[in-house]
């Protein structure tokens, strides 16, 4: 699979696929500053929950690349990425673990701060690695050989730094050759879908079939999907989940026909301060996504649009939620809690290595 950025050493860089010009072509841009990569992530030329925060973590570094650079730059870094985008909670999990870094070396010498920055950015890129590889093998275990199933947005690589999250399943599969078929909703209105899924899984070899958004309830009632899976931005402490919009109409058509709804996310995404979905901030994107979308004008001048980027399904309409820990069942509240216990517990733990 095809990661969304690497860090350039020599340079002292970041390269990050721009994916707002997929799938026609492939253009690797440098980043340099904080300000160009809040840049790119505000437009979607870095997206996917967990691939945010990985590029918000390599983009206070940046914030040291110049010789008369310190620790106020590296503050400034983090609160300029902070407000890029409000939903997806890797985004502020990765910049509280490089502000811990600041604050742990911020009286040291900027060298030794900034290789510290650099490490800490370099783990959150490897545990999203490692934790999209067991997304993929936790999902195995509910889908099966043969299965034929709907995803919606993207969630495959470039969305992550591996596997990804809800594609992984089916990259995984193919590599064990577990035969998965899917059907990719085109995720009105960027077609995320379209763009970035049709070409991962064409890539991977994995079957798949392109639909409109609005088609999924006929295909589902035509018997032709075994199961949907989607990713996430944020799941709440309820188990509520804020996803890609259009994410809480396929879990409803679901239950409609009889259908597990499955949601896959590493435990980064599970925000255990909020409480239910009512609580998370939901981003509101420009009109003109919907009125010139790709620059062509598809809607009249002056008419109001409602443009939000994620709605919240609620957790009784999902099936199983996917975690790289292990595969969460209802009642959720009580199944996020004893998640959260045993990862407490474990950081708290002195390791034996």
């Amino acid at each position: 699979m095809i990661p969304p950025l690497y860090w350039n050493d020599e340079a002292f860089r970041v390269d990050l696929l721009d994916q707002t010009l997929l799938p026609v072509e492939e253009r690797w841009i440098p980043i340099e500053t904080p300000e160009q990569m809040a840049e790119a992530i505000r437009k979607l030329r870095v997206r996917g929950a967990p691939a945010i925060g990985i590029a918000a973590a390599y983009g206070v570094v940046l914030a040291l690349r110049r010789p008369e650079s310190g620790p106020e730059d590296v503050r400034r870094a983090i609160e300029l990425l902070r407000g890029t985008r409000p939903t997806a909670v890797n985004l502020f999990g990765a910049l509280r673990r490089m502000e811990a870094v600041l604050e742990a070396y911020r009286h040291a010498d900027r060298e030794t701060l900034r290789s510290r920055l650099l490490a800490e950015a370099r783990a959150i890129e490897e545990e999203d690695r490692e934790a999209g590889r067991r997304l993929g093998a936790y999902g195995l275990e509910l889908l099966k050989d043969g299965m034929r199933v709907l995803t919606h947005c993207h969630t495959g690589g470039v969305a992550t730094s591996g596997y990804g999250t809800a594609l992984a399943p089916f990259i995984l599969g193919k590599e064990r050759g577990v035969r998965l078929e899917a059907w990719v909703d085109e995720t009105r209105p960027l077609l995320q879908g379209s763009r970035i899924t049709a070409w991962e899984l064409l890539k991977a070899g994995v079957p798949a079939t392109l639909i409109t958004d609005s088609m999924a309830a006929h295909v589902m009632q035509q018997g032709w999907v075994d199961a949907v899976i989607v990713g996430a931005d944020r799941i709440a402490a309820n188990g509520d989940v804020a996803n890609k919009i259009g994410t809480y109409g396929l879990a409803v058509l679901a239950r409609a026909h009889g259908i597990p709804f499955y949601v896959s996310a590493p435990v980064s995404t599970i925000d255990f301060e909020t409480p239910s979905g009512k609580e998370i901030v939901i981003e509101e994107r420009d009109p003109r996504e919907i009125t010139h979308g790709f620059g062509q004008q598809t809607a009249p001048e002056g008419i109001r649009v409602y443009n939000p980027a994620f709605d919240v399904t609620p957790a009784e309409l999902v099936t199983a939620i996917i975690t790289d820990r292990g595969i969460l069942r209802p009642p959720y509240p009580e199944a996020l809690a004893a998640l959260r216990a045993q990862l407490e517990t474990e950081a708290t733990t002195p390791s034996t290595t």
